[in-house]
Parts: structure tokens; sequence; C-alpha cells
């Protein structure tokens, strides 16, 4: 059993060592003077897309691409259907209407490029892969969204909080020492006890890392969501977390595809589907009406179809 444990713990030192790297990282930043709209387009948003960068980096390294793969299908998933479901469920969000015209259509690119890619079996009858190529592609994406972002940014489409905090010298360098190891050591100890849990079940690791890996490092959104909910305090929740998505797929996939091209199996196309679906429900849902707000009835359709996908993969086996 000591390897649930070691991943459980491998899981807070990744999240914590994220949290730490992005505060030190961006009181590094005002230190230097950077203007706080380029902190927030660059270190504040790969913040949440840290853990599984880190995760992807480290399975890419060790040849276990499945774990990698399944953490951002699964965290994806759980973003969209688990985390803004619950948190509708218990307030009504309101969706800006730039995310709603712009970065959920971009989510939804996100997924058919990734879908596209994947499926190289179509035109060579090979096993499919995420290759090198692929991951350039997938870069490109991101970097387009970047520009996108802040192109809105500057117009004062986007919310981009300004008031960070500035930490003393040598906290800053602890932070970011202490940060980048925790994630050194996060992503090793959720990788080496994710192959090991997997092995043991008689399971791929494919669905651990998109089952229990992927609720682990999507844990802290969940949290802060729920709060922010029942304080009736959420503003960007859809935003912030489409954006999440789409990090996940360009950069931590694209990222991963270059170290190391993934393999794909053919099965997964069902995963990379629901994750098309899913978005394509939220656009639906956030334009239902004319206040563009996700309803509680729209949250508990959200949980819903989690709860079945989880179902579907776990018989899938």
């Amino acid at each position: 059993m000591l390897e649930y444990l070691f991943l459980i713990i491998g899981i807070i030192i990744l999240v914590a060592g994220a949290h730490f790297l992005i505060k030190g990282a961006t009181s590094l930043a005002k230190l230097l003077r950077v203007p706080s709209l380029v902190i927030g387009l660059t270190v504040v948003a790969f913040g949440t897309s840290m853990p599984e960068l880190f995760i992807n980096i480290w399975a890419a390294s060790q040849g276990a691409s499945q774990i990698g793969l399944g953490n951002v299908v699964g965290s994806n998933l759980i973003n969209t259907l688990l985390i803004l479901g619950m948190t509708s469920l218990i307030y009504s969000i309101r969706v800006k209407k730039s995310t709603v015209w712009k970065e959920i259509p971009f989510s939804l690119l996100a997924g058919v490029v990734l879908l596209v890619l994947a499926n190289d079996f179509i035109l060579d009858s090979q096993v499919s892969f995420l290759s090198r190529v692929d991951g350039v592609i997938l870069l490109l994406f991101f970097f387009l969204f970047i520009y996108y972002t802040y192109e809105l940014a500057t117009k004062r489409e986007a919310n981009i909080k300004a008031d960070f905090i500035v930490f003393p010298n040598y906290v800053v360098a602890l932070m970011l020492l202490g940060g980048s190891i925790s994630l050194f050591i996060g992503g090793k100890l959720v990788v080496d006890n994710a192959i090991t849990i997997a092995t043991n079940l008689g399971l791929s690791q494919f669905i651990i890392s998109a089952t229990i890996l992927a609720v682990g490092t999507s844990l802290p959104e969940l949290v802060t969501s729920i709060v922010a909910a029942l304080e009736k305090k959420v503003d960007l929740a859809v935003g912030d977390i489409v954006g999440s998505n789409i990090f996940n797929i360009f950069l931590v996939l694209g990222v991963s595809s270059i170290i190391t091209p993934i393999a794909i199996p053919n099965y997964i196309n069902f995963d990379f589907i629901a994750i098309i679906v899913a978005t394509a429900i939220l656009f639906a849902f956030a334009i239902w009406g004319k206040k563009r707000k996700l309803l509680r009835w729209q949250g508990a359709v959200l949980v819903m179809l989690y709860i079945v996908y989880l179902m579907m993969i776990i018989i899938r086996g």
C-alpha cells in the first residue's frame, strides 16, 4: 500500500511546488518591473497547468507516455464537467462574452486538433503517434492563443489582476528553489507510483492517470471553485478553466510529444471525442438564454456526464 501513500504525497508536493514557484516567479517579475499584464498572461496563467506539465515531462522521459496523456485528458474533463458543474450547481456562474465566443470555441478547436493529429492510422494504417512534428504544431497553436490573449488583455476585455505580492529577495529565491525541487520530486513520485499501481491492479496507465492522478492535480482548482461558489464570489471561473484546458492540450502535450513521441491507442479516440463533446455542451449551455449563465440544472447535467464518463472508462478497463 506504500505506493498509494507515495502517490498522494507526490501529488501534494507537486501542487505545493507549483504554488510556491508561481508566487516566487510573480514576485521576481514585479521586482524586475515586468508589467502586471505580462505577468498575468505568462507566469500566473501557466500556474494551473504546471503539475500536468511536470508529470508529462517525467512520464515522457521514462517512456510512460500514457500517464501524461491520461492526465491531460482526465484534467480537461474534470475541469469542464466536474469543477464547472459542481460550482454552478452551488451558484450560477456568469460567463464573459469573450469567453463564450472566443475562448470556448478555441478550446473546442484544441480538442479537434488533438483528435486529428492523434489519428495517423487513418492515413497510413499504422499505429498512431503524437510525433515531434505534431508537438510543434500544437505549440504553434499555443503561441497563437497567447497572442490572442495578449491582444484581448490590452483592449481591457480581460480582467488581469494587477496586485501581486512582492516578497523579499531571499524569500523569492527560496520559493523558486523550493518550488522547482518540489515539482521535480513530486513529478517523479507521481509517475513512478502511478506506474506501480497500474501494474499491480492490471489496469492501463491511462486509466490510473485519467482518474486518480487527474483528480489529485485538479483538486486545488476544485476546492477553490467550490469555496468561491459558497461565498458567491465566482467571477472568472469559466475563463480560467477553459484557458487551463487550452494550455493542457497545446502546451503540455506539445512539449511532451517533442520530448518523446506519444503512442495513441485507437480506443482513446473515445476520450478525445468526450473532450470535444463536453466543450460543445459547455458552449451550448453558455449561450442558453440571454444572461450567459451556467445554471444549477446545467451544473447537475455536467456532473452527471462526468460520472457517466468515469463509469465507461472503468468498465472499458
